[in-house]
């Protein structure tokens, strides 16, 4: 049944209920489950995150809407929780940063190809890029300190290649941003770069606590390196979102991202169970939505459909293997920046080689880890090479 934004309302704030054991429920299977199936956990933690982030910033700036923020923000911290509980005790911190890095090569490749805007496309390809190195560096790591090979994570639906390398991505800071979308950009543009937005932000949060755990050297400077890309993609995809919008539009355009993911991850799950739950978070979506629908006709006295248009959903994130869109941008010619400008290698901006050379002057975590780095079957300690020492350094 099609969704209507401005229509379908869902489960009332006041209804949307938890228990303790409905929080921490059965986690997904590692090997059983099938990979989209945590690609979707994944994606829904960081896109409820994000709107946890919201309700508690706007909390902050309106006093008349404090008390149905705080409503929200409560459930939205629940719904984060039961989702993220999800991931099962059997992932390493390291193989659940493999599954954080399918998460954004494919759902970025799949809102890359949906994305109706020409530039905000291109910056989708230009971070997808990113996103696929990071893949192919973490999983060098997970063979040198684990002796496991990535593709039982991914499932081979993603390719584990190189992709821009993660020793050019450090760009100076005004080199990360993008022009923003305008007023009237189609609503999936602006539901594209919300739940990109939301997704960085996660990947980020992660790298910057899980990281500090590794007592392997090369792991710990990796995750600072990586983490510090994930910053410059929170700047890279929040600098897509126009800045002239209200808090609250903002608000309203949060909450039909959510909509729109869930009733994606709803029709295209394949285990009963957790495709129940996602139903249920769309329903609760829903009601959220008319919620704050409700605060940006009260207090700013303009109507809904301004943001929303007739309440349609745009076409939904396909959870499926991007494959061939991934490998025709990987054979693209180099994109780089100046400004917010997409240039030619050759005529990227002096201050991100001024910058880059600074940060790698003493060497790049992610040249060291994937030195010499070739999937093969069998573990690191199957591949010695002369001398006795292992193939990856």
């Amino acid at each position: 049944m099609a969704i209507n934004l401005l229509q379908d309302k869902g489960v009332a704030l006041e209804q949307q209920r938890f228990t303790w054991k409905e929080l921490a429920g059965k986690p997904l299977s590692k090997l059983d489950d099938d990979a989209y199936t945590r690609i979707r956990v994944i994606l829904m933690n960081g896109v409820e995150l994000d709107a946890l982030r919201m309700t508690q910033v706007l909390l902050r700036m309106h006093r008349e809407a404090r008390v149905p923020l705080a409503q929200l923000s409560r459930v939205e911290h629940h719904q984060a929780t039961a989702i993220n509980w999800l991931l099962s005790a059997d992932h390493s911190p390291l193989e659940t940063t493999i599954a954080y890095e399918q998460v954004a090569i494919e759902v970025t490749a799949s809102i890359a190809q949906l994305e109706p805007d020409a530039y905000m496309a291109q910056g989708h390809r230009y971070a997808l890029l990113e996103d696929f190195d990071h893949l192919y560096r973490y999983a060098a790591l997970l063979d040198r300190l684990e002796g496991k090979d990535a593709n039982n994570i991914t499932q081979g639906y993603t390719d584990i290649v190189p992709g821009r390398p993660t020793l050019v991505h450090h760009r100076s800071p005004e080199n990360d941003l993008l022009e923003p979308y305008p007023r009237d950009a189609a609503l999936a543009t602006k539901l594209h770069a919300m739940t990109l937005t939301g997704a960085e932000y996660q990947t980020h949060d992660y790298y910057m606590n899980i990281g500090p755990v590794f007592a392997d050297p090369v792991a710990r400077a990796l995750y600072a390196e990586i983490a510090s890309v994930e910053a410059q993609h929170i700047v890279h995809y929040g600098s897509m979102l126009n800045p002239d919008e209200s808090p609250l539009e903002k608000l309203v355009l949060g909450q039909a991202t959510e909509v729109w993911n869930y009733a994606a991850c709803a029709s295209q799950e394949t285990n009963p169970r957790i495709k129940a739950l996602w139903e249920r978070m769309l329903d609760y979506e829903l009601g959220q939505l008319q919620v704050a629908i409700g605060l940006f006709q009260d207090l700013e006295r303009r109507d809904a459909a301004e943001l929303l248009g007739d309440g349609s959903l745009p076409p939904g994130i396909a959870f499926t293997s991007q494959r061939a869109f991934l490998r025709q941008v990987l054979a693209e010619v180099p994109m780089r920046k100046d400004g917010t400008r997409f240039v030619d290698e050759d005529d990227e901006a002096v201050a991100s080689l001024t910058y880059r050379n600074q940060m790698n002057a003493q060497g790049s975590p992610s040249q060291g880890v994937s030195s010499g780095y070739q999937w093969t079957p069998g573990t690191e300690l199957n591949r010695a090479v002369a001398g006795g020492e292992p193939a990856i350094a």
